[in-house]
């Protein structure tokens, strides 16, 4: 499947393809440099990569070239982990590496963005889910509809920010990879890295208000908003999961949203 890029491209393989439900992947190598081929089945991944075509390598991997569904990135082979760092006693620090990560991709650029989705619509699985099960997808969705009617801030967002999507790329830093076609207020972004459903704390109380605060100061957000969209993101990540049938996962989701509501009450 990667025979015509390669020649395209002239590269070389250099490890194992990596097969995702959107894209597969062949670490490769042009000339000495070592890169990353990826070609994409998915539309959500489609837009992905024309975005990061227009970053431009400025917070996000250099794209190398392009042809139709094909992309060539700098690969990233920096030995550091911004997931070990906070499964590890540096979830502050890997905290504010990914607020500046978002802060560079969400500033403005002179290039018009590539096609994009608003917000709104992104938010159709806790429709679904809040309309189904009530509870704290009614709450999650009650606050999300309130973010939406009064949108703040609104950016290019990176739509998946989480601590396995901003990778070490050694001397250019930490930048990020894999994107979504979305566009809207940037504290969505920011309540990913609270929520996210990878890392084993994300549920934990303590762990969640600590994150709150150095989350909303390093990137100057406003500590309650920010704790909204949390609340607003669990639920829908949720859903997503409860779409899935993956329900041991949205209930852990479901735990991030009662946190949240809880000190938004307190």
């Amino acid at each position: 499947m990667f025979d015509p890029w390669l020649k395209r491209w002239s590269l070389v393989p250099d490890g194992a393809p990596i097969i995702t439900p959107g894209s597969r992947l062949l670490p490769v190598r042009l000339g000495d440099a070592p890169a990353m081929l990826k070609l994409v089945d998915d539309t959500d991944e489609k837009y992905g990569n024309l975005l990061m075509i227009w970053w431009d390598g400025d917070g996000a991997a250099r794209v190398l070239a392009h042809h139709e569904d094909g992309l060539l990135m700098e690969r990233a082979t920096g030995g550091r982990s911004l997931m070990h760092m906070a499964m590890n006693g540096e979830d502050d620090e890997a905290s504010r590496i990914l607020c500046k990560a978002l802060a560079r991709l969400h500033t403005p650029r002179a290039m018009p963005a590539p096609p994009l989705l608003e917000l709104t619509p992104w938010f159709a699985s806790l429709r679904v889910a809040a309309a189904q099960e009530g509870g704290l997808y009614a709450l999650s969705l009650q606050t999300a509809e309130a973010l939406l009617a009064d949108p703040q801030e609104e950016v290019v967002l990176h739509g998946d920010m989480h601590h396995d999507n901003v990778l070490d790329f050694g001397a250019r830093g930490w930048l990020a990879i894999d994107p979504k076609r979305v566009r809207g207020e940037r504290g969505f972004d920011y309540a990913n890295l609270i929520c996210n459903p990878d890392l084993p704390s994300a549920s934990d109380p303590e762990r969640l208000q600590r994150q709150v605060e150095v989350i909303a100061e390093a990137a100057g957000l406003d500590r309650r908003r920010l704790l909204q969209w949390v609340l607003a993101f669990a639920g829908l990540s949720a859903a997503w999961f409860l779409e899935d049938g993956l329900q041991n996962r949205a209930s852990g989701q479901l735990k991030v949203a009662q946190i949240a509501a809880g000190m938004l009450n307190a």
